[in-house]
């Protein structure tokens, strides 16, 4: 069975955010995501597979057979835009993802252009709920 490429990594985080990022306010806005989902989290930043900054984790195992870790939260400061990994479209969560402003969803994150384009009280509360969910489906 293949090896998932999303693994932690001991990779510094500081280190990928000065090199990987291509502006001064995607590196702002990285570091204050950061503080954030620790905050929320209650977990250290660490770097999961070459570009995603993940919090926690969970070990997940399918019907199939595959099976592996994943962050509880996420996120990566891609070039387009900051991607978010956090559920979305799960039953109950259309309130929350309305309050969080201006974004694009993907089919398991959320894209934003810059951090003050969404509700950061929002992103707590949609934060704690993936935590919460993704627990409760892996435990």
């Amino acid at each position: 069975m293949a090896k998932t490429k999303t693994a932690e990594t001991p990779k510094d985080v500081n280190g990928f955010i000065l090199e990987f990022t291509d502006s001064e306010q995607k590196r702002k806005d990285s570091h204050e995501l950061i503080r954030l989902m620790e905050e929320v989290s209650g977990f250290q930043a660490k770097m999961w597979g070459p570009s995603i900054i993940g919090f926690g984790s969970v070990h997940y195992k399918y019907a199939s057979g595959h099976e592996g870790d994943i962050p509880l939260v996420g996120f990566s400061p891609r070039k387009a835009a900051i991607s978010l990994y956090v559920s979305t479209g799960e039953s109950g969560q259309e309130d929350l993802i309305n309050a969080l402003g201006k974004f694009t969803m993907g089919k398991a994150c959320i894209y934003v252009k810059k951090l003050a384009d969404i509700d950061q009280e929002a992103l707590v509360v949609l934060m704690k709920d993936t935590m919460k969910r993704t627990k409760e489906k892996y435990a």
